[in-house]
C-alpha cells in the first residue's frame, strides 16, 4: 500500500473573481470546470497545473482569517516547478504582483523566490 502522489490542494479565497483571475490570467493555470453550489453559497473552480495536479479554489461567505505566512503553524506554501525563475520574477513584477528576492537553496544549490495571492497565501516558484 502506498500514497501515489498529490490528487489535488484546495484553496478558499475571500475574493472569488480576484483570486479566480490571479490563477488563471496570471499564473496561467486552466479551468477544468466551475460550479456554483447554491446551497452553500460557494463556488467550486478545478484547475489545471501543466495537466499533472489540480487545485481546487473555492469560495465561501465570509471564511474566517488564518495565518498564512510561510513560518506559521500548519501548510507552509504552495510551491510550483518552474523552468526559469528570473523570467517568472520579471512577468510578475510586470503584473504589479509583489515579490521577495530569488534565494538559494544551500542543500541543492537550486534558486527559488516567494510571493503571494490575492489572500497572503504564500507561493514559491523553485527552478529545477
Amino acid at each position: 500500500m502506498k500514497l501515489n502522489r498529490v490528487h489535488h490542494v484546495a484553496i478558499i479565497c475571500s475574493d472569488y473573481e480576484k483570486s479566480k483571475t490571479f490563477y488563471m490570467s496570471i499564473l496561467g493555470l486552466k479551468m477544468l470546470r466551475e460550479v456554483y453550489r447554491e446551497e452553500r453559497q460557494s463556488y467550486k473552480l478545478d484547475l489545471e497545473v501543466s495537466g499533472l495536479y489540480q487545485i481546487e479554489l473555492f469560495s465561501f461567505p465570509n471564511p474566517p482569517e488564518r495565518p498564512s505566512f510561510p513560518e506559521a503553524a500548519g501548510l507552509r506554501h504552495l510551491a510550483f516547478e518552474v523552468d526559469n525563475i528570473e523570467e517568472w520574477k520579471e512577468y510578475l513584477i510586470s503584473n504589479s504582483i509583489d515579490v521577495e528576492s530569488v534565494r538559494i537553496d544551500p542543500y541543492t544549490d537550486k534558486k527559488f523566490m516567494f510571493f503571494s495571492d490575492p489572500d497572503g497565501l504564500p507561493i514559491e516558484l523553485y527552478e529545477l
